[in-house]
């Protein structure tokens, strides 16, 4: 059976280590893909699991050189690990001072180099006891037979260091490069911390959703209150908050009512009244009332769970581009290495100066930073997908992230994406010897335990004009075209008018009758006796168009994007609510399978399509398009299919996804755009000679910052609605 699991591995340092963790795992015959990101340290891992099992892809990561486990890193050992890294830096910072200070101030006259025994002294600690942790990464490198950062660093100072040893050794006065060997480390270090603190503020919209959840909860245990851990709370519980609380779980009102701020999980900024009989989340605020709520799921299963889920998920998996970079990445190190040995002999044989060839070839060696390579992408997708999570636009493709910025149409469904998807009955007439009540009583029969909109209108209008329940037996519901069952014996068929001119059951007269209403803009449902055959009658209905959707049309074509509405509905009412809207296409009267087909159809067009919609109709075509949208009120087949999930029925959300979109993959550009022209720049000129190690070493240092750093400039998004 085919299992997902994310893994968390320490110890990568760039997009060499991504490639090695990688290719480690997929030698495993059981695995079927692996996805590994530098910016979360995280493995997406898809595996056969009759073939392998977490523990032996854990075993061949550990083999390859770094740490993996299933759960994620305890905080307590993060936070050792980082007090250790601040004591490392703290310690290389003080002895490669006395080293650095000297050069500094050669700029204002004063001569105060120290003594080459001092030098040596200072700088040994810094090189192989604190710079002990790039010797044991270059090592785990070399047996893996590929190259990293570490390896970059450690042979780039241990060559300086190597170099001014000699020098001390066989002249009188040498120039050293101790603090070259000793500052680059430093400096190394110090990039090292600044790009971990940038990067833990991509995941801050995560971990804000991650801390919504209160550790324990009031439960109502006969008749008291009893506060107790949220593991000790079951599904059927009553828990009482009170207001200004959080709530600790998924759930119902049971009693009381009140204003409930949800906007962290949805992106709603009013607060939302609920009373006796709504649904509450997880994790949102109480208002200004006390409510009883009762437990609906607990721990994994509640909404604020799920959506931490999703993201984590899509910040795990890697951007297509990205897979092109990593390919780019995986020739980094060895062209480094060449290059570095080519500036070596090059610089070596034409001049003769042995000791300026090996400084150029230390420059070359510590200015290349795959680092910045492999953080380019993923830290703007962290950021990306976390915004649009503050927004409600849950984002479980990063495929669709990087997509969503081509859409060209966007197709929508209608009902429930451009309308409420609360249609009432607004016409009942008889086509025959049955009075209107019998059509609406039968046409309710048939419709029992169906979600369909239409069915739940039929439903209330038969409740209420009090209409006895009839009981239906082999009912069966026809995707796209009605239902058909036995009421008391007799075989109905209940739905749309073209399904029953296909039956052959519509005469002349009743054609035109049908039409009439038509024109109107109704959505029709014909009922018919499938013994006689007859018509009986027709139900009309009118859903309401969303007070946003008009708002959320021009968005999209002002952004030069074309809009398509797909629905099963007759020419007509279809029209009413395009023309309303100003849709720009209309497709009505189609099935599922035919919406999408009609998708592919303007894929073939080289357009790149969005389809928006919310029902298990609309699945397929959420499928087939470049990028599948599905509204959170919606069915969980939708919301599954989609790339993209809107937390909120709200149709300008559509214009903010793709605008998230677009800003992402902007910075992506940017990062991959000054990631390559560094290293293209700066590898050259510590070839020539331009820049020396230290510089070289700091440049290095900071070039990864400077793409996280860029990256967190996305925090700036604001969506439109």
């Amino acid at each position: 059976m085919r299992k997902e699991i994310v893994l968390n591995i320490t110890g990568m340092s760039c997009a060499s280590c991504v490639g090695r963790v990688e290719r480690v795992l997929k030698l495993d015959t059981g695995v079927l893909s692996a996805e590994v990101n530098l910016a979360t340290e995280k493995a997406a891992v898809a595996f056969e699991d009759t073939k392998t099992d977490p523990t032996k892809l854990m075993d061949r990561i550990r083999g390859a050189g770094y740490a993996a486990s299933l759960l994620p890193r305890p905080e307590k050992d993060r936070a050792n690990s980082q007090k250790s890294d601040k004591r490392a830096l703290i310690a290389a910072s003080v002895l490669s001072l006395p080293l650095v200070l000297p050069m500094l101030l050669e700029a204002f006259g004063l001569h105060l180099m120290l003594p080459p025994l001092v030098q040596l002294g200072l700088a040994t600690p810094v090189q192989f006891i604190i710079g002990a942790r790039f010797y044991a990464a270059s090592w785990s490198a070399v047996k893996a037979r590929t190259g990293n950062m570490e390896l970059l660093v450690a042979v780039g100072t241990t060559a300086a260091f190597a170099l001014s040893v000699y020098l001390l050794l066989t002249r009188v006065h040498p120039h050293l490069y101790f603090e070259s060997s000793a500052v680059v480390i430093t400096l190394v270090l110090l990039g090292k911390s600044l790009e971990h603190k940038a990067r833990a503020q991509t995941s801050s919209a995560i971990r804000a959703l991650q801390d919504l959840k209160p550790e324990t909860a009031r439960v109502l245990r006969g008749g008291e209150e009893v506060e107790l851990p949220l593991s000790q709370v079951g599904v059927g519980d009553l828990v009482f908050i009170r207001p200004g609380e959080r709530l600790p779980v998924d759930g119902t009102i049971t009693l009381g009512s009140s204003q409930v701020d949800e906007s962290l999980m949805t992106g709603e900024n009013t607060p939302l009244a609920k009373t006796v009989g709504d649904a509450v989340i997880g994790g949102a605020i109480n208002g200004d009332g006390p409510i009883t709520v009762r437990v609906g799921s607990i721990g994994s299963e509640t909404m604020l769970a799920r959506i931490v889920r999703l993201v984590e998920s899509a910040q795990a998996k890697k951007a297509p581009i990205q897979r092109l970079v990593d390919q780019v990445a995986s020739w980094f190190v060895p062209l480094v290495l060449g290059t570095s040995t080519l500036t070596l002999l090059g610089v070596g044989l034409g001049t003769g100066d042995w000791e300026r060839a090996i400084v150029n070839a230390v420059s070359v060696l510590v200015i290349a930073c795959p680092c910045a390579l492999g953080l380019a992408t993923p830290t703007a997708v962290m950021v990306g997908t976390g915004m649009a999570a503050k927004a409600g636009i849950l984002i479980k493709d990063v495929g669709a992230l990087e997509i969503a910025h081509k859409v060209s149409v966007v197709a929508f469904d209608k009902t429930g994406t451009l309308t409420l998807g609360q249609p009432t009955v607004t016409l009942v007439r008889s086509l025959s010897l049955a009075n209107e009540n019998e059509i609406l009583s039968i046409g309710a029969a048939l419709q029992q335990g169906s979600e369909h909109p239409l069915a739940r209108a039929v439903l209330r209008e038969a409740q209420a004009k009090n209409l006895p329940t009839r009981v239906v037996r082999e009912n069966r519901a026809i995707p796209g075209q009605g239902i058909e069952g036995k009421v008391e014996g007799t075989k109905y068929f209940f739905g749309s008018l073209a399904a029953l001119t296909q039956l052959g059951l519509v005469t002349k007269e009743i054609q035109e009758e049908l039409e009439k209403l038509n024109s109107q803009g109704e959505t029709l449902s014909v009922l018919a006796d499938r013994s006689t055959p007859a018509v009986l009658g027709v139900i009309a209905f009118r859903d309401t168009v969303r007070p946003e959707a008009k708002r959320a049309v021009r968005e999209l074509q002002a952004r030069g994007i074309r809009t398509v509405m797909l629905t099963g509905d007759h020419i007509s009412s279809a029209r009413r609510v395009a023309d309303e809207l100003g849709i720009d296409e209309v497709r009505a009267q189609v099935l599922p399978e035919q919406k999408a087909q009609i998708v592919d159809q303007l894929r073939a067009r080289e357009e790149i399509v969005a389809m928006v919609g919310d029902g298990v109709n609309d699945a397929p075509a959420l499928a087939a398009a470049d990028v599948g949208i599905a509204m959170g009120t919606g069915t969980d087949v939708a919301m599954h299919t989609a790339g993209i999930t809107l937390m909120r029925s709200h149709p300008l959300l559509i214009s903010d996804a793709i605008d998230v979109s677009r800003k992402t993959y902007a910075k992506i550009q940017q990062n991959l755009f000054w990631a390559f022209f560094y290293n293209l720049i700066g590898i050259p000129l510590a070839a020539l000679g331009y820049l020396s190690p230290v510089i070289a070493g700091g440049a290095m240092a900071l070039s990864s910052v400077s793409v996280v750093t860029n990256a967190l400039l996305l925090k700036r998004w604001k969506r439109q609605s």
